[in-house]
């Protein structure tokens, strides 16, 4: 079937601005673990606090790594098909609009590097480019791409060269040694050094490290299942849609389960070449994928079918400035840990940085219920919007 703009009018999805929140706050904690992309911690002072590191290392990273950027992304893809459909509704044609408005995304990007190295903003503009051709292509067009990059086609090729020709090596683009590149502006540098150093290594390092670990094509993936997920309006509460998402919830545990060993025993082989490498890179996509969709179909589920909705709600206002509150936490935690700032990488282990990333978390949402108790979009939500529409009446 051809592509044709859907029927209905696309409301304002509240459970996606509730999505959208819960996922930045865990980009944010994630981040203030890493103490933005640091990666060098103090020793701790006994071994309570030893222990203590090490318990919210693992279960932060295994709870929110990876899964939260996956919803993140899954949400930009819907939003960019309800943008879409809602111009096609009206005779429009969106795309070069959209074009458009990731030229913008891209400098929102560049901005943001210049606090923090590990920004996505920039990949997401490139990969939004990459999904425009299938905006309009029929389901079965998009559904087939969306299982050529779910599959990781990367990891799949080293997989298969590696068990062919053992002495292959693991895609390697570099990544390792641009990150060392950016650490002495980081560690004893002003802001101008770390300024410099991001802007100079700080995109290359994003886009080599999410090629090596199969977080480019993923990202691909996740824009186009926000599209599908657009067109089958499954995050509105009307059909047979929360049955849906019971499936999806039920199939989501299994993978989990099912994966979950398969991913531990590539981890354990990954120092036997190139394709165990690989195939732990593709499992725990796998993995992380399965966590991502239970979320998600829980949180569904939650809104729609029980008392939690009136606590989730409050949620929302966070998620509606996602992008705000995204280049907030660079510059905030910019000035926490480097040495430019508070310098706080020399005395902050992992339990006190996640402690200051729920504070962050915290200040920020109470600024975005402020701003939005008197704005209809947040600060950098609103200068994207007015952007995106220049030069139209």
């Amino acid at each position: 079937m051809a592509y044709a703009p859907s029927l209905k009018p696309n409301t304002r999805i509240d459970v996606a601005d509730i999505l959208r929140g819960i996922a930045i706050g865990g980009i944010v904690l994630i981040h203030f673990i890493e103490q933005l992309n640091f990666y060098e911690f103090p020793e701790a002072s006994n071994k309570f606090m030893a222990a203590l590191n090490d318990g919210v290392w693992k279960n932060t990273f295994f709870l929110l790594a990876s899964k939260m950027y996956a919803i993140f992304s899954m949400l930009f893809g819907l939003s960019f098909f309800i943008q879409h459909d809602n111009q096609a509704q009206q005779g429009k044609d969106f795309r070069l609009r959209f074009l458009w408005r990731m030229v913008l995304l891209f400098l929102f990007g560049l901005f943001d590097l210049v606090f923090y190295n590990g920004d996505i903003l920039t990949v997401y503009a490139v990969c939004g480019v990459l999904v425009v051709p299938f905006i309009r292509a029929n389901n079965k067009v998009l559904v087939a791409a969306m299982i050529f990059f779910a599959l990781q086609p990367i990891e799949l090729f080293y997989i298969v060269k590696g068990l062919i020709d053992p002495t292959t090596e693991a895609l390697n683009l570099g990544s390792k040694e641009l990150f060392a590149a950016i650490k002495p502006a980081q560690s004893s540098g002003s802001f101008i050094d770390v300024m410099l150093a991001n802007l100079r290594y700080g995109s290359l390092v994003n886009f080599t490290w999410a090629i090596e670990h199969g977080r480019m094509t993923q990202t691909i993936f996740l824009f186009l299942l926000g599209i599908y997920l657009g067109r089958k309006r499954l995050f509105y509460d009307e059909g047979n849609n929360v049955e849906v998402w019971k499936k999806v919830i039920v199939a989501a545990l299994c993978a989990f389960f099912f994966l979950l060993p398969l991913s531990q025993g590539a981890k354990e082989l990954r120092g036997d070449g190139c394709a165990y490498k690989s195939l732990y890179e593709l499992l725990n996509m796998w993995k992380n994928l399965s966590m991502t969709m239970f979320y998600v179909s829980g949180v569904v589920l939650l809104y729609y079918r029980t008392s939690a909705r009136n606590f989730l709600a409050k949620i929302a206002p966070y998620g509606k400035m996602s992008l705000t509150n995204y280049l907030l936490q660079s510059i905030i935690g910019g000035f926490v840990f480097y040495n430019w700032g508070l310098g706080m990488f020399r005395h902050s282990g992992h339990a006190s940085s996640f402690l200051m990333g729920m504070v962050c978390v915290a200040l920020q949402y109470a600024f975005s219920r402020w701003w939005l108790s008197r704005y209809s979009h947040g600060p950098f939500e609103m200068v994207w919007r007015k952007l995106t529409w220049i030069g139209k009446k």
